[in-house]
This record gives C-alpha cells, structure tokens and sequence, in this order.
C-alpha cells in the first residue's frame, strides 16, 4: 500500500495543532482526516477505516482514552495504530492511555520530523508483521495472524492490536523465557518510550480474556507462553 493510500486521523481541540499535523503529513504524502474531539474521532473512525490515529487526550465533551476505547471496540479498527499525542507525563496517564488500547504516545511540543519518522517506521513494521503470517494452534486456543483472530475453546475473543501482537510472539516461542524489555522491544519497538509496567498490564488483560493457564509469570524474569498439547 502505497503513502497516498494510507488514511491517518488527526484529533485534536488546537486548530494550530490540527494545521501542523495536517502539512507535515499531507507533505509526506499521507491522506489526512481531521477531528475536533473524541465523539468526532469516534464518528470518523468508523466512517473512514484509517489506518492510524494521532489523538490528543484532553479533549472537550470526550477525552482520547475514552475515544480510544470506543474505537478498539470496533473490529474494522482492529489493525488501526492508535499514538496519543499528549503534554501529560504522568504514570497513570501513561498507564491507562494504554490499558484503553494506545500504541504508542507522542509528546508535545510537536518536533514534525521526528512525528513523521515515527509514522513511517509504524507503517513500515506493519508490512513486515503481515508478511509473518501463520496460524498457531495451542490445546483450545487458536491464533491467526492472517485474520488477526483468536478463538479460545471455538468462541472468539477480542483482542485489541498490542494484547494479540503480545499473545502471538510468546505463543510462536512456546516455553521460551522473554523478559519485559525484550517484549518491549519486539512488541513496541526500540524507538518507543513505554514503561516496562506496561507489559504486566497487557498480559493481565490477556489472561483475563484467555484465563491464566497460557502464560506462566517467571519471578524476577518475564513471561512465557505454556507449550499445551493439542491431542
């Protein structure tokens, strides 16, 4: 898919903001889509099918978390990158803007070639993910990467983007220790900021949906997926 096919959704209440994004990508060769807040992101999300969302947090009558969390649960959406743009550095703000489904964050002020490089190397990981396609079949789980879906005992269950990315690399590795800074690297990338927390956060979520008896915490190490035999 070529730059000029590639929809990105901008959100943000900051006219001035809105101009900077909207230049700097639309020069990169990007198709842009602009939102004044959340409820407008929601709206014109599902309208559009973009492939990327850049969004604020604080915004009037709905904020960015919220609005990714609406827009998570839309299974069109599913493969769409979702980066908070924010001046917020709190832990929890971090926490919980990726608890609602976020890829990434972006600080403000906005540095436009640095904004650009990471929209690039977002896509560009894309394409080499969907080239490693392939189903894994684990005692009642399935995962399929063609269809980014998974099934546990015959029933499917959602997944945002980072809770399934993080599932299948384990799962491809099964009985293979991986510590939290390799997820981070493999699953958010070595030119992403996140907190190592943030990788408990998602395996929680996972085992929520899944149950615990998939991935095995090893204490003081990281994670690993349970080889389960399928006979």
């Amino acid at each position: 898919m070529s730059k000029s096919e590639r929809k990105i959704l901008i959100v943000d209440d900051d006219e001035d903001i809105l101009d900077l994004l909207n230049y700097n990508l639309t020069k990169e060769g990007y198709k842009v889509i602009k939102a004044s807040d959340g409820i407008e992101a929601v709206e014109a999300a599902k309208k559009q099918l973009p492939e990327m969302i850049i969004m604020d947090i604080m915004m009037p009558r709905m904020d960015g978390v919220e609005a990714c969390r609406q827009i998570r649960q839309v299974p069109d959406l599913f493969k769409t990158h979702v980066i908070f743009l924010t001046a917020r550095i709190e832990e929890y703000s971090e926490v919980a803007a990726f608890d609602s489904g976020a890829d990434d964050f972006l600080s403000k002020p906005i540095k436009p070639r640095a904004l650009v490089s990471r929209v690039n190397s977002y896509f560009k990981r894309t394409v080499k993910k969907e080239e490693q396609v392939g189903v894994l079949e684990m005692g009642d789980l399935l995962i399929d990467r063609v269809s980014y879906s998974v099934k546990h005992k015959g029933k499917k269950i959602l997944l945002p983007r980072k809770e399934f990315e993080l599932l299948y690399f384990l799962a491809k590795k099964p009985d293979e220790v991986f510590s939290r800074d390799t997820l981070l690297k493999n699953i958010w990338g070595s030119d992403v900021y996140v907190l190592a927390r943030t990788v408990d956060v998602h395996i929680r979520k996972i085992r929520e949906k899944i149950g615990d008896n998939y991935i095995r915490t090893i204490k003081g190490v990281g994670y690993k997926f349970e080889a389960i035999s399928n006979e």
